[in-house]
């Protein structure tokens, strides 16, 4: 699927480096040729926790099926 940008992503797989985890929900800030995107990670309180490059087939769109949740983030990570 192809990305623009400010679209919400949903992350593919862990990345414990970064305190995150599947699931967690992004905002494409850029998008790179041919398959590389920017990916913006906030807090519910809105500050940024991780801004990072990714594939493509790292993240897929929001369904109309997903259920947003809230949890605490691993800051020892």
């Amino acid at each position: 699927m192809k990305f623009k940008m400010l679209d919400t992503v949903v992350l593919n797989r862990d990345l414990p480096e970064n305190g995150l985890q599947r699931g967690d929900l992004g905002a494409v800030v850029q998008v790179y040729e041919p398959d590389g995107l920017e990916i913006e990670f906030v807090s519910a309180a809105g500050r940024t926790e991780a801004l990072l490059t990714l594939k493509e087939g790292d993240v897929r769109a929001v369904a109309a099926n997903d259920l947003i949740t809230v949890r605490r983030l691993d800051r020892s990570a």
